[in-house]
């Protein structure tokens, strides 16, 4: 009987080291995952800021320049709006389910590999 409780428990111990290392494994890959998807939401956020930034200095200096074309500096401000509108408009009804499916397969591709 002493020889059987003296080879099961190296056995319990490798079985309870082989838990740990399993479950710090599983720590790694979760923060792995995690660094990975937070670091790609912080860059492509990053790259966003600064297309706004480029976008609204851009429609500014349009819409004075159209303005000044039109006589009336808000007729600019007015004919960017409308063609912000316009574009809004068809993003929202045309490629509204493209663009979230796009997003959709990005988070799920990060996550996964």
């Amino acid at each position: 009987m002493e020889e059987k409780i003296n080879f099961i428990e190296p056995l319990f111990e490798r079985v309870e080291e082989y838990g740990k290392s399993s479950f710090e494994l599983l720590k790694l890959k979760a923060l792995d995952k995690t660094a990975g998807v937070l670091s790609t939401f912080l860059s492509r956020s990053t790259e966003v800021l600064f297309m706004i930034i480029f976008i609204v200095f851009t429609s500014i200096g349009a819409a004075l320049w159209l303005g000044d074309l039109l006589g009336k500096v808000y007729y600019g401000f007015f004919c960017v709006a409308g063609f912000y509108g316009v574009i809004g408009a068809v993003l929202y009804f045309f490629l509204h389910g493209w663009i979230k499916k796009r997003y959709t397969n990005t988070i799920i591709l990060h996550t996964l590999n």
